[in-house]
Order: structure tokens, then sequence, then C-alpha cells
């Protein structure tokens, strides 16, 4: 046999310098990824130096997760290693979104200590397509948006569009795991149909602001009108049922007499949780959470009698 350092060398020496075993050597050798040079007098095989290239570019493949026909193609210079390379790239990519899918499900499940037939949900809610998930949430809005016009105009107008856009969901074709968490809990919600009766109410009543009540100029929204009112008094700790709390409250009922149910629709959670699973989706800034002067102002406003003797809205329970 040849000087193991000169052309040619044992499959042992070869197992010795590249520090794979005789048996996998062997194992690409059958498979013609590495072919023996020759044979010695006694029938064993001998391997020129470009096995050890060749073993080297193999190990690599494979441990990149490239299969052994195209390692094959590659070899024989069938294919060359940037195609390879680009097309197993595009095959990591998918399964990198598959497992950030299957990490976001049980993520969640492990939070919510969902049953069965929730995790089932939110795994198939998570592996929709593009195209299924934009179909998913234009029935959502449409079911909004539809109908919505009341004294607002029709839902073809501006404010209606605008709206709508601020609303929709974008996920990217690269999602972060808190995206693709975002998601799923926005998709669930979308489909209740409680929530759907809520957002159209509170889009018409954004609408009507927007565009101007009985064709006047656009009044100022209500929740900045809340903020502004309720902000300095919640600041300053005056309780909702204090005296001082009394010019509150006849701002808010000059600003609207149905102030009160407008308010709890607003307040629902569900709102501004909706608002916080968008702005992970599309990547905004988080809101900032107008929950407590909306639950100071519900309760100042059921407290107190409205002014005026303008009835206020029935009782209902608080805000959790």
């Amino acid at each position: 046999m040849n000087d193991p350092l000169g052309p040619l060398c044992s499959i042992g020496e070869l197992a010795r310098r590249t520090g794979l075993t005789v048996k996998a050597i062997r194992f690409y050798s059958d498979r013609g990824l590495v072919p023996p040079t020759g044979r010695s007098p006694a029938g064993y095989r001998l391997y020129g130096a470009d096995a050890l290239a060749r073993l080297d570019l193999v190990r690599t493949l494979r441990e990149l997760g490239v299969g052994l026909p195209d390692i094959r193609k590659v070899v024989a210079r069938e294919l060359s290693l940037s195609e390879v390379a680009a097309a197993h790239a595009d095959a990591l990519a998918v399964q990198i979104r598959t497992l950030r899918l299957r990490h976001a499900v049980l993520t969640a499940v492990a939070r919510r200590d969902s049953d069965p037939e929730e995790m089932d949900l939110m795994h198939r809610l998570a592996r929709l397509s593009e195209d299924e998930r934009r179909r998913l949430i234009d029935d959502f809005l449409d079911s909004v948006f539809t109908g919505s016009a009341g004294s607002a105009g029709s839902a073809g107008s501006g404010a209606f569009v605008g709206i709508r856009r601020s609303l929709t969901p974008e996920l990217p074709d690269n999602p972060e795991p808190e995206q693709i968490a975002a998601w799923v809990e926005l998709a669930e919600l979308s489909q209740d149909g409680e929530f759907r009766a809520l957002v159209r109410r509170l889009v018409e009543h954004l609408a009507a602001e927007q565009e101007g009540a009985h064709g006047g100029g656009p009044r100022p929204g209500l929740v900045p009108t809340v903020r502004e009112l309720v902000g300095p008094v919640l600041a300053a700790g005056i309780e909702p049922g204090d005296g001082a709390a009394a010019p509150v409250v006849e701002a808010l009922l000059a600003h609207d007499v149905h102030v009160l149910t407008r308010l709890e629709a607003v307040n629902d959670p569900r709102r501004e949780r909706y608002t916080e699973l968008l702005a992970v989706i599309n990547g905004w800034p988080a809101p900032e959470s107008v929950a407590p002067v909306l639950d100071w102002a519900v309760e100042a406003l059921r407290v107190r009698e409205p002014v005026g003797g303008v009835p206020g809205a029935p009782d209902v329970p608080s805000r959790p």
C-alpha cells in the first residue's frame, strides 16, 4: 500500500484524517459520493487527495440538512453549490416558520391552560396561509363595516376606509414568535360574534365623530375628550363620587348625552386587547392604556345624576 501521506491512502487513514468513522466513509463511498481511486493488492480501497475535500463537503452539506441525492449532484457537478444552497435555504425558511408557529401555539396553550379543542383551533389558525389569513380578516371587517352607515355615511366613505385600515392586521413575511402568538389570539377574538357587534357600534360612533353629526363639522373624539377631562382629576386623586367630579360629568354629558353607553362600549376589555394585539402584529408602538380614565368616567357617570334631566343609561356591571 502507498504511504498514507502520499497520493493514495486507505479508508482507515482517511477516517483518521477527517474524523469520520470508517463505516460512514464506506457508506458515502458505496453511494458514489467519494469513490475510491483504486485498490491495494489485497483489494482494499484507496483514496486520492480529492477524497478529503469531497468528504469535507459531504459532511458540511449533511450537517446543513442537504439530502444525499442533491449532494451527489453537487459532487458530480450536475448542480452548482450555490443552487443547492439556495434551495435548501428556502426549505429551511419554511421549517423555521413552522417551528415558530408550533412554538407560538404551545406557548399560548401553556399560558392560557387551554383545553384540547382550543389548542386545535389555535393550531389551525396559526397554520393559515397568507390568502387564508386575509380572507379571515376580511370576513371580520366586512361583518363590522357592512351596514354600519347610520348617520355617518356609506361604508365606502373616507371615514370608514380610514378606520378599516387602522383595524387591519398585517402579519409580516417573517414574523417574530410574539407576532405569531398575537395573530392567533386576534384571529380567535375576531370570530367572537359579540365582539364583532361591539366593534360595529364603535366604528359607527367613530365615523360619526370624524364626518360630523347631522352635517356639522367633526366633533372632538370621545376618548381624547375623556383623557383631557378626566386625566387631571384622576391624577389629583379625586374620586368619581366626589363633588369635585361634577364639572367633569357635566362636560362629558355636554359632549354627548349618550356618553355613558358609548363609554361602556369603548371600555370593553376586548377592545383594548385588540388594539394591543394589532400593535404587536403590525410592529406599531404599544398603545397607551386608556382604561384608568375610562373606568373613572364610567363610574362618575353612574354615581351622579345627569344634569338637565337627561336620563342615564341602564346600569351594567363595571369593567373587571
